[in-house]
């Protein structure tokens, strides 16, 4: 689930940790972006990516409970100059499911420069972050969200927010499909999630940490430091039986303390079933937008803390912040990031 500070393991071995997912379209294209490895908790114990992890964009088309499309990169051990060779595979139909599937080698290259085959491109490496949220306001929600009493925003002064991830870097990975791909053809209605996965000794793969919807372990499982919470680890179709009635009645015990709702159970109950499977819905070949009207993909300029602040709290929750706040942290043309 989304996070930049959930763990002291994150800070640890930050190259496991997911940061953000995003999903938009691009040059006649559909743009996955995976970011992990930030270094908002001071300096990241290891740059790069994790030699001995996959890390994973799974795709499920049509409302599917399981994917059919698996993009998998891995990374070398980093060279002198701490740069990594990259893979790229497809899987399809049933091995995108199978950690033990190869499926096609798509393309090879290094960190830090563009690898492209067939139309498909890739770039992986450090970024410029552009995430943005004030901190202290989240901490007016966690606080509300944990206790289950009312949202207080009296002390909250949204003119005066600013960006706590200002000057922060990450790893990222962007791939970037033509639409003249088979299954990513315009029109095509998927569900995105993303995945890191580590090698064991016993020469197979755990699942690390995965990521769907932004802000998901900040809001509701912040102080959850171990991970005693199973989120990370199982899999989306397993999220409606495992987690939808006690994420449902958290949001409905902070509508209800802070009156923004007549029927707070009805509306926990309508928030997790939009949350839940956590995949990132899309429609290929359309705008991307994760805002308040409508959540389809999410690009790197939404301001996706506002919209599901205000959505688990059923109340206006303003940032203070615009998109223009990390405007030269983006790039119009691929890799649509800007290397640190």
């Amino acid at each position: 689930m989304s996070h930049h500070l959930d763990t002291p393991l994150a800070a640890q071995n930050g190259q496991l940790y997911i940061d953000d997912l995003y999903v938009f379209a691009g040059e006649s294209s559909t743009v996955f972006v995976m970011d992990v490895n930030s270094n908002i908790t001071g300096v990241y114990a290891e740059p790069g990516f994790h030699p001995e992890a996959r890390y994973e964009f799974k795709v499920h088309f049509d409302g599917a409970d399981t994917e059919t499309l698996t993009y998998r990169i891995a990374f070398s051990e980093p060279d002198a100059d701490g740069r990594q060779n990259l893979q790229l595979h497809a899987l399809t139909g049933g091995d995108a499911r199978e950690d033990t599937a190869e499926g096609e080698l798509v393309l090879h290259g290094r960190t830090g420069e563009t690898a492209a085959a067939g139309g498909t491109r890739v770039w992986a490496g450090r970024i410029a972050d552009s995430f943005y949220i004030d901190l202290s306001l989240l901490a007016v929600i966690n606080g509300a969200m944990a206790k289950g009493t009312a949202v207080d925003l009296s002390s909250w002064r949204p003119g005066e927010a600013k960006n706590s991830f200002e000057g922060t870097t990450v790893e990222t990975i962007v791939l970037e499909v033509p639409h003249s791909d088979s299954r990513l053809r315009p029109g095509a209605r998927i569900g995105v999630w993303c995945v890191t996965k580590l090698a064991t000794d016993a020469g197979g793969w755990r699942q690390i940490n995965r990521g769907g919807h932004p802000m998901m372990w900040p809001i509701f499982w912040p102080g959850d430091t171990d991970f005693s919470n199973p989120a990370n680890t199982r899999h989306p179709s397993q999220d409606v039986s495992a987690a939808a009635q006690s994420i449902g009645d958290q949001v409905a015990a902070v509508v209800a303390a802070t009156g923004t709702s007549v029927d707070p159970q009805g509306y926990g109950r309508t928030v997790a079933g939009q949350l839940f499977p956590d995949v990132l819905s899309y429609v290929v070949g359309t705008p991307a937008s994760f805002g308040f009207t409508t959540r389809n993909g999410r690009t790197p300029a939404d301001n996706a803390p506002e919209v599901m602040l205000s959505l688990v709290t059923n109340m206006a929750v303003p940032s203070g912040l615009r998109p223009s706040v990390a405007q030269r942290m983006r790039a119009d043309g691929f890799p649509y990031v800007v290397p640190a």
